[in-house]
């Protein structure tokens, strides 16, 4: 995990790779949970059986759980110590480039994108690419705003 002790020290790795995260695997249980919270039942994502025969051969993932998965896939990146919060303030562009078939080991890198001035105080965008392991395409690719309250 790469620390900073002041927001400077953060501001002044705009433009840099601040590293990876730990591994996780997307199962059938964590795919079925996250059908249950939004009501997106497709049967790509909750019907093994049905998948099969479908163009991927397996369940996958939804997208918006892949999205969803950022905070914890990108947990053991950085720590920036010093501010009174960091408030999440949304997300820039996202694309998903490529499915995750349910048993996927992912994990993400993250790059310091943007540091801007805001009245309240800094803004940072956070470029998160979520791999998977052993393909070539990334499964998403999002930034994510951050209003940090120095």
């Amino acid at each position: 995990m790469r620390e900073f002790t002041s927001f400077d020290e953060f501001a002044a790795c705009k433009g840099e790779h601040l590293g990876y995260g730990e591994w996780h695997v997307v199962d059938q249980d964590r795919i079925d949970r996250f059908a249950d919270a939004t009501g997106d039942h497709q049967w790509i994502h909750v019907d093994p059986e049905r998948a099969k025969e479908g163009p991927f051969g397996t369940t996958i993932a939804h997208g918006y759980l892949t999205l969803s998965m950022i905070p914890v896939l990108g947990k053991d990146i950085f720590r920036l110590d010093g501010p009174k919060m960091l408030v999440n303030y949304g997300t820039g562009k996202v694309r998903f480039p490529s499915p995750v078939p349910v048993g996927s080991r992912l994990r993400a890198g993250a790059e310091l994108a943007d540091v801007r001035d805001v009245p309240q105080g800094k803004q940072i965008t956070v470029r998160y690419t979520v791999e998977i392991e052993g393909q070539a395409k990334p499964a998403c690719v999002a930034e994510s705003l951050v209003l940090v309250v120095l």
